[in-house]
């Protein structure tokens, strides 16, 4: 019990340090959902533990009705976890989060089955999931990684990597060291779009003129197509 109190302690110094909205402690008390959240799980996670099911279950759906998060009892947070903003977090029953990770609000840790056992992600130590991103199945996000806002990662990230897109492609690695840093993640798909368009002006330059009538005319059946296609929309 003296281990789960300084938990919760912790929690509450780790909102004081990392977050630069907050002006007063007693603000802590008032807007900070994600703070909250994890202090009904502490205290629910322990009599998890102990064997009990129905009293970690309740004290669960009272924290979800007063924050809008969801996290199952079951599932095993680390130290100095800061659920920024927080509102509409869902953690699965096995997740296993480790230290010091950032989670943003509408982040879902997620399973992709029915089947007992291990069935939601492991985080490890450092990690950031950004805004919206949804992490499913038993999967590892590996140390200092991170995913994109509004990713679907359905496979290991690699420690010290980059995740975005649906479903997510990870990055090289050490792409950026900030947490915050979400402008900086590069638009993968703008990026092979841009090289397709690239690339078809040069085959289009390399065609033979007596070629490139005929496929201007193809280009304009095309372009009749997909203007009947967005008509048909309307």
């Amino acid at each position: 019990m003296i281990k789960l109190f300084k938990l919760i302690q912790e929690d509450f110094q780790t909102v004081k340090k990392n977050d630069p909205a907050l002006h007063s402690t007693f603000e802590l008390f008032f807007n900070y959902p994600g703070l909250w959240a994890l202090f009904f799980h502490r205290i629910a996670h322990w009599f998890y533990t102990k064997g009990l099911r129905f009293i970690p279950r309740l004290i669960s759906a009272m924290g979800m009705f007063l924050t809008m998060i969801d996290i199952h009892p079951g599932a095993t947070i680390g130290r100095r976890v800061f659920i920024d903003h927080g509102v509409g977090v869902v953690i699965g029953e096995t997740t296993i989060i480790g230290e010091d990770v950032l989670i943003y609000q509408q982040v879902t840790l997620g399973g992709v089955s029915t089947d007992k056992g291990k069935r939601h992600p492991t985080i490890e130590d450092g990690a950031v999931i950004g805004a919206g991103a949804k992490v499913l199945g038993n999967i590892t996000i590996g140390a200092n990684a991170k995913v994109g806002a509004n990713s679907v990662v359905v496979k290991d990230v690699p420690t010290d990597c980059t995740a975005v897109g649906i479903p997510a492609r990870v990055l090289k690695r050490g792409y950026d060291k900030s947490p915050l840093s979400h402008d900086k993640i590069p638009d993968v798909n703008k990026e092979i779009f841009e090289y397709l368009i690239k690339r078809i002006e040069v085959l289009e330059a390399a065609l033979p003129k007596g070629k490139q009538e005929s496929i201007k005319k193809k280009d304009h059946d095309l372009d009749e197509i997909y203007d009947n296609f967005i008509h048909s929309m309307d």
